[in-house]
């Protein structure tokens, strides 16, 4: 019976002993935990105080070039650059903006349409291009702030009626061509920018 308890008393003081050793690394890991808990949100903070800064930065670059491109068609000095084209069958194909584009310039207009990269084409850039002289140009802006300039375009391979439409707070827009002498319409999207900012390369007229 001594015996007994003796390796009972034992037993207790081990565990006693013991104890505190365990309440220590629980702690140690509740720290730890907490630790990482606290660094996590420090962080989502930051990421999400950064994402807000970008997001302001965007939006206000947008703005930027919303206010040039509407100073831009203001003034008949611009180029709508398409990176999309879609034709009267229904067939989107996304293009290169570089050489698809409506430009104006004062009373000159050109429509180029090149959504081919494999063959030459009329102009030389898979496409066709066409210029010629503006008339009729209009500019209306609906409640909702967005603008509609629509004009007349006539030359030696093109007589038609074009309509762009912009995205308010953006250079976004998208323009309809509507030719006078067939139903063949045909709608671009893009970007709309400033004619002495835009590197489009123009190929040989009809």
């Amino acid at each position: 019976m001594k015996r007994i308890l003796l390796t009972l008393t034992v037993f207790v003081a081990g565990l006693s002993m013991i104890a505190p050793d365990i309440n220590a690394q629980d702690n140690s890991r509740a720290a730890a935990r907490q630790e990482r808990m606290d660094k996590w949100h420090q962080e989502m903070a930051q990421f999400r105080a950064k994402s807000e800064q970008n997001r302001e930065l965007r939006e206000l670059a947008d703005s930027l070039a919303g206010v040039q491109a509407f100073a831009a068609v203001r003034n008949q000095d611009f180029v709508l650059e398409a990176d999309q084209v879609t034709f009267r069958n229904g067939m989107t194909t996304f293009v290169n903006s570089n050489t698809n584009f409506i430009s104006v310039k004062g009373k000159r207009a050109v429509v180029q349409i090149s959504p081919s990269n494999f063959a030459s084409g009329p102009n030389g850039l898979g496409g066709v291009t066409v210029d010629g002289m503006i008339t009729g140009q209009q500019t209306m802006t609906d409640k909702k702030g967005r603008v509609t300039y629509s004009f007349n375009v006539m030359g030696v391979g093109i007589n038609a009626q074009v309509e762009i439409y912009m995205v308010p707070g953006t250079n976004n827009a998208s323009a309809t061509i509507y030719p006078n002498f067939n139903s063949n319409t045909v709608w671009l999207e893009g970007t709309l920018v400033p004619y002495e900012n835009s590197d489009v390369i123009e190929g040989s007229s009809l």
